[in-house]
């Protein structure tokens, strides 16, 4: 019985692996080579339109059949202007002003009545920590690694049940 299932595994296993699909780019052509993406090139109208088209006829960017420019988001670095570069820039930007708000309760919260300070935000202490929290992949790394970021176990309460 167990060789019967194992055989039955080994021939469902093996039906089940399909070779691997090409997940290129298929159907994309530069938007300068595009007859869609040129059509519609013609018929801007305003100048900022037309400039945008001609950015794009002059890039990597790829079209569709249908004349629009797509993203390739697969990790290549010949698109990395596309997505790449964007989404770091969001990801660094949204640490950013997250470290800056978390340095900033941290550090209110020495001071008396830091309730207030969350109402009534004290400007130069919070332009002060938004520029030193520009360096924050640093700092929180630090921090990781020195155990400072994570709160000890008696520090943390457990609601009775």
């Amino acid at each position: 019985m167990r060789r019967l299932f194992a055989l039955v595994l080994v021939v469902f296993l093996w039906i089940g692996f399909a070779p691997p699909a090409s997940a290129d780019v298929a159907g994309l052509t530069p938007c300068g080579d595009s007859p869609a993406f040129l059509q519609r090139a013609k018929n801007a109208t305003t100048p900022g339109a037309k400039a945008r088209f001609e950015r794009y006829a002059e890039s990597q960017v790829l079209c569709g059949p249908e004349g629009l420019p797509h993203l390739i988001v697969d990790g290549r670095l010949d698109h990395a202007g596309e997505f790449l570069i964007p989404g770091l820039l969001f990801l660094y930007i949204a640490g950013w002003i997250g470290w800056a708000g978390r340095s900033y309760i941290i550090a209110i919260r020495k001071e008396g009545n830091p309730e207030e300070k969350e109402i009534i935000i004290d400007i130069p202490l919070a332009l002060k920590l938004s520029l030193a929290a520009l360096a924050w992949p640093a700092t929180a790394l630090k921090e990781i690694l020195s155990g400072e970021i994570a709160a000890k176990n008696e520090e943390i309460t457990v609601s009775p049940r």
